[in-house]
């Protein structure tokens, strides 16, 4: 494994789909399961998609935190207004 893919995979958006736009790191378990499944698009998305899946799967997700850019907000945060 390149250590850059772990970066890539907060700065890279999903193309298409449900969760069209939201970084890779940020796609549920289940997505990831599915594409296990169905099987990964060719090339690089779908490399680092097995890599987000394969670190989902472990239980290593909090490894990502320390990665996440400084001016990413979580899904569920966008567009919340602050308090």
């Amino acid at each position: 494994m390149d250590p850059v893919d772990l970066h890539k995979l907060w700065h890279t958006s999903m193309p298409f789909g449900k969760y069209q736009g939201r970084a890779l790191a940020e796609l549920p378990g289940h997505y990831l399961n599915w594409f296990a499944r169905s099987g990964f698009p060719p090339g690089t998305l779908g490399r680092l998609l097995a890599l987000m899946q394969e670190i989902d799967h472990n239980g290593l997700r909090p490894l990502l935190a320390p990665l996440r850019p400084a001016h990413h907000q979580p899904a569920g945060k966008r567009g919340s207004p602050s308090t």
